[in-house]
């Protein structure tokens, strides 16, 4: 049966909207929750809110219910900002400080575990890999689906998101086949950099293809949209925002994660109540927007007051339902962005907005009005002494901590990140800092930093390198511009020069945690793992040591021969993370290499089980079938590697191989080309000639 109203109201089953603009709606628990999170959408870019791009879909929300124009974010990063909107908890209080290294805590009540409690359906549908399933947000969730293409190896930097339709499309799919109540989270990742939208939008948005991304976004959740106005028997509560805004250059950032100015920390939230066929034969209403300061953290507690339930009294945020300004004068709001400073050792930037006043605390401090000036031109700082105080003391109030213990990312996980443009690391991080570390002083290197992503990403290595070694000679402490310029020339196949640049890493930014463990790997993968092995096992006793460490370790062991503590290392990979793919065929190698054949079969095929596009466990298999004798099996496997990942050249090599050895020449002859064009001759210098020599014969 249906609870009560918060309103009396004439066309029942409908909203409300008070003369102040408070949203007031149908409270009841049998009812359905919508939440839709729209990744890097600047509320400014929403039709509704004045912006470029066409969006109906949530225009017409908006006009179906209400719009808050003055909503923020706590950070400007994907996994904590969505992390604060499913616990309603600031990072500080759940510890997810950035995208890398960090994991929300077993047992942390969330949205989803409290609504599966009380006989929710509970389905999230994810669109890119900050929130995979291993960061922890997936408790509560009967369907997690973050079935993301999967990368092939650590060095992929392709596939970690999927588009805004294939989200709604398997979102759909699990809506229509729910019988009863069911709380329903989808997120899209499409608004991120870079910008790239499908036609016919990137023809219409050509002149900006931000624009086009969000206008391809809202064109792919119309169908969830209409399907929450129209299909369902019981009410239906739709609530959209996005995690943080983009910078698009405002203030001298492209993207996102360095600064908290409105380009990047106001959000858009928009709510609206549908019920029994939505606005069809309604009343007509005037959309509502409200200027009340809404936060992040009040979008747990909105929902669940909507369900006529009780959220815990010792967490910040506060139901939106009946607030106005005059009620929410006063209230502070804490935001922080940290990437900049866990990765790279700047300053860290957090701070507080109270009412329409914004304190960011900076060696350099800055104090705006938004009201007079919401694109931040004017700092007040040293204007406005008084307030600066006052606010000062509100953000002390917070009690905000620093980060805590980070863990290091395996290979896989910080390509994948990588692929999105994140970046991770552990700086040495100073007692104090100086002007010179504010990240307004150091915004060009953030700008060539993601520059010098693209270029990697499009395969343009020696232009990427170039950047990374200006970066250092700018910021000679920077340890993550040294371990990407290692990667790069590790990549060019430049093992020693790679290796010389972390050393020198060591010497100038501090021996690190990713340093040290990248290190130990170029070491051991260069025939040097006897140099590797007792500088991996120091850092494995590192705090923040994690799997990647471990499986370094577990590598340098087995190339020295120590098989029984190689497989012991990868076995202690698989207790930390049962799913890693890449300790299990690595635990196959071991196994082969020792001549266990089954053993390794079984790990390879373990591997494939945990991730079916883990290119280097068909490369493993490949050779376990040619010990058993099936080469046409082999011959399979190894195609089937080099499809994944087509610069996996032992894949590439061993395929071509076999084919010439099978009589097979004109099959061959394309992978021995593309051997020997692209494999980095430091490692396969006489393969390559070998090969080479081949392709000067007569085909046979």
């Amino acid at each position: 049966m249906i609870g009560g109203f918060v309103v009396l109201a004439a066309g029942a089953g409908w909203c409300l909207w008070s003369e102040d603009a408070r949203f007031d709606v149908l409270r009841t628990p049998d009812q359905n929750v919508l939440l839709v999170t729209i990744d890097t959408l600047r509320a400014d870019a929403l039709g509704s809110y004045g912006g470029r791009a066409a969006t109906p879909h949530l225009d017409r929300l908006a006009a179906d219910g209400i719009r808050y124009d003055f909503a923020h974010a706590h950070s400007v990063v994907t996994l904590p900002s969505h992390v604060s909107i499913l616990t309603g908890l600031y990072p500080f209080q759940h510890g997810v400080r950035d995208n890398s290294g960090f994991r929300v805590a077993a047992g942390t009540e969330t949205l989803a575990t409290r609504l599966r409690a009380e006989g929710f359906a509970t389905g999230a549908f994810i669109g890119a890999f900050p929130l995979d399933s291993q960061f922890g947000l997936d408790a509560g969730f009967g369907v997690y689906d973050d079935r993301l293409n999967e990368v092939s190896g650590p060095a992929d930097f392709s596939f970690s998101e999927r588009r805004a339709d294939e989200v709604a499309g398997a979102a759909l799919q699990w809506l229509t086949s729910q019988r009863g109540k069911w709380f329903a989270w989808v997120h899209v990742y499409d608004p991120h950099a870079p910008a790239k939208p499908p036609p016919p939008f990137a023809t219409e948005y050509a002149d900006n293809p931000y624009a086009g991304e969000v206008a391809f976004t809202d064109s792919a959740l119309g169908r969830i949209f209409d399907y929450a106005r129209a299909s369902s028997d019981r009410p239906t509560l739709v609530i959209v925002t996005s995690d943080h805004g983009e910078g698009l250059g405002d203030h001298g950032e492209p993207t996102h994660g360095v600064f908290a100015y409105e380009s990047t920390l106001r959000v858009p939230v928009i709510m609206a109540q549908y019920w029994k066929g939505g606005a069809t034969g309604s009343p007509p209403r005037r959309p509502r927007v409200s200027q009340l300061a809404a936060q992040h953290v009040d979008l747990a507690p909105t929902i669940i007051a909507a369900l006529d339930l009780a959220w815990p009294g010792d967490r910040p945020g506060r139901s939106l339902f009946g607030q106005t300004r005059a009620s929410a004068a006063g209230r502070a709001l804490y935001f922080e962005a940290l990437s900049p400073s866990l990765n790279r050792g700047w300053a860290p930037l957090t701070g507080v907005l109270v009412d329409r006043e914004k304190f960011i605390d900076l060696p350099l401090a800055e104090l705006y009005d938004l009201a007079r000036d919401p694109r931040e031109e004017s700092n007040l700082l040293f204007a406005a002494a008084d307030r600066r105080r006052l606010l000062e003391v509100r953000l002390r109030e917070f009690g905000p901590t620093r980060p805590g213990e980070r863990r290091a990312e395996d290979p896989e996980t910080a390509a994948r990140l990588r692929s999105l443009g994140y970046t991770s690391g552990t700086p040495e991080t100073p007692r104090t800092y100086t002007d010179d570390d504010d990240p307004k002083r150091l915004i060009g290197i953030d700008r060539d930093m993601q520059r010098a992503i693209g270029l990697f990403q499009s395969r343009s290595l020696a232009e990427a390198a170039a950047i990374y070694r200006d970066i250092i000679t700018r910021r000679p402490d920077m340890a993550i511009a040294y371990q990407h310029l290692a990667f790069l020339q590790w990549e060019e196949g430049q093992p020693e020069l790679a290796i010389e640049t972390l050393t020198t890493a060591r010497q100038k930014a501090g021996a690190t945690t990713e340093t040290d463990t990248l290190l130990g790997m170029y070491l051991s993968e260069s025939g040097r793992p006897e140099e590797a092995v007792p500088l991996l096992e120091r850092t494995v006793l590192r705090p923040d040591a994690g799997v990647d460490a471990l499986n370094a370790l577990g590598i340098a062991y087995a190339r020295t021969g120590r098989s029984a503590q190689a497989l012991e290392t990868f076995s202690r990979i698989l207790t930390i993370d049962p799913r890693n793919a890449m300790a299990v065929q690595n635990t196959g190698s071991v196994h082969l290499a020792a001549g266990s054949v089954d053993a390794a079969g079984a790990a390879f095929m373990r591997a494939l089980e945990l991730n079916p596009s883990w290119a280097a466990a068909y490369t493993g298999l490949g050779a376990v079938r040619v010990q058993r004798g099936d080469r046409a099996g082999a011959i399979d496997a190894w195609s089937r590697a080099v499809r994944l990942n087509p610069a996996d050249f032992d894949a590439l090599f061993n395929l071509a191989t076999e084919l010439i050895n099978a009589n097979r020449a004109a099959d061959a002859r394309p992978y021995v080309e593309q051997f020997v064009r692209e494999a980095p001759h430091a490692f396969y210098g006489p393969d390559i000639d070998r090969l080479r020599a081949w392709l000067k014969g007569p085909p046979s």
